[in-house]
């Protein structure tokens, strides 16, 4: 293995430690929900604010971390972004009543819009036949640390308390923001793409007002952008009420909630990786096989979930197996949404154009689990979960379905556009070396 390729696992591995620690930390607020209500004396719509909150801060910061990291050092800029989460997560610390609480743990939500720079500089380390893997295999520390989360939560904070919880994993961000900043080198934009792997050197790119305007007249763009919007209400109220939903109406004890999400967090975990493998392996036979298998996905996922949700309380068993079935499929989208992302647009805005994508989905999906509390307030947990997920799922499936009729047009136009950018290179580089 060349020492090229050694390095970019080796920031792969960073990377995956930063996004299990700040997945960990982000979502850890999910299991000790009921402690903190306790805490501040405070019902499911006010706590639902708390989730709300972060999440509209992290969707209306997206654009600017995304023209920042095409514009700057994205390994710089990810080294703040840690420094930040782990200041942020201190702050919610010691915050003393629910009104601080609630301003600091909305504080939170500016790095956790830091990703696009993340998958961006990755693209620039692993070539477009298989990123869905890497990013699948990347996602995996999503599912994976919050199930740290969980434990962490279920295990100490009858001991130690949240709070103490929360100074753990803030100290965690600070340190590896160390690493980040000493041991992560920028690559150039574009190095990895097919049309130039072959050029010695590759010109420097960045931040195009006129190409990211163009970003806006990609039709199977701009349907991804739009079920973007309704695609991760789903995921914040699972995120932020299942945990209270198995305790409040099936009657879980913490011992019994841990062995019921351990085991599915990791068949979740592993459908990361499976559908970015799925949909590299159909990428390679049709230009719209990740598009189709994310639509697929989706819609047996709100199958599933039906189910799932429908299975008696007194049967803990059934529901158990028809949760890990259903964690499965529903992670399948993910890695090929960004793949696609990536697929259709020029390197010097991939940063932007994901920021985009996901500033659509949180700015949407922000008012998810305030949406859920406030249902759940006026009927229950059970069916929050289920109208929100499965009409999200359902209307997600249906623009799957136009955006692989239109992908492959948009596809073949960035080829095109990187072989001309090519052929540039090779030109001016043929000149240099005629004039020296």
């Amino acid at each position: 293995m060349s020492s090229r390729s050694r390095y970019r696992w080796f920031v792969f591995a960073v990377f995956f430690a930063f996004m299990l620690l700040h997945q960990s930390d982000k979502l850890l607020i999910g299991p000790l929900t009921t402690p903190i209500m306790e805490t501040f004396n405070i019902d499911e719509a006010k706590m639902g604010a708390v989730f709300t909150g972060a999440l509209l801060v992290s969707a209306f910061l997206y654009p600017v971390w995304g023209y920042l990291y095409d514009r700057f050092a994205r390994a710089k800029l990810l080294a703040l972004a840690s420094v930040i989460w782990g200041s942020t997560t201190w702050l919610s610390a010691i915050a003393p009543s629910y009104s601080s609480f609630i301003v600091s743990r909305a504080s939170t939500g500016i790095d956790d819009s830091s990703y696009p720079g993340l998958y961006s500089l990755l693209a620039d380390y692993f070539g477009p036949a298989i990123r869905g893997k890497v990013y699948g295999l990347l996602q995996l520390s999503q599912p994976l640390g919050y199930m740290l989360g969980l434990v962490a939560a279920t295990l100490l904070s009858g001991l130690i308390g949240w709070r103490a919880i929360f100074y753990i994993t803030g100290t965690l961000g600070l340190l590896l923001a160390v690493v980040i900043y000493f041991g992560v080198r920028e690559a150039p934009r574009g190095r990895s793409e097919p049309e130039l792997a072959d050029l010695e050197q590759i010109g420097i790119y960045r931040f195009d007002k006129k190409v990211a305007l163009g970003l806006f007249r990609k039709k199977s763009l701009l349907l991804l952008f739009a079920q973007g919007f309704v695609g991760v209400f789903p995921w914040n109220v699972i995120t932020y009420w299942f945990f209270r939903y198995l305790e409040t109406e099936r009657y879980y004890s913490q011992d019994e909630i841990l062995m019921t999400m351990v085991p599915t967090v990791m068949i979740l975990a592993a459908g990361y990786f499976v559908g970015g493998m799925i949909g590299d392996f159909f990428f390679k036979r049709t230009s719209r096989g990740r598009v189709l298998v994310a639509m697929v996905a989706v819609l047996v996922g709100a199958i599933l979930l039906t189910f799932t949700m429908n299975v008696p309380v007194q049967n803990q068993t059934l529901f158990m197996v028809m949760l890990m079935i259903t964690a499965l499929f529903i992670p399948f989208a993910s890695p090929n949404v960004i793949s696609t992302v990536y697929d259709i647009t020029l390197p010097e805005v991939r940063s932007t154009a994901l920021a985009i994508q996901y500033f659509i989905e949180n700015a949407g999906a922000a008012l998810a689990p305030l949406l859920a509390g406030l249902i759940a307030v006026r009927s229950s947990l059970h069916q929050a979960i289920l109208i929100i997920c499965v009409s999200a799922w359902v209307v997600c499936s249906l623009l799957f379905a136009v955006t692989a009729h239109l992908v492959p047009h948009d596809i073949q136009t960035l080829r095109q556009q990187l072989r001309e950018r090519a052929q540039e290179e090779r030109a001016a580089q043929a000149k240099s070396i005629a004039a020296s």
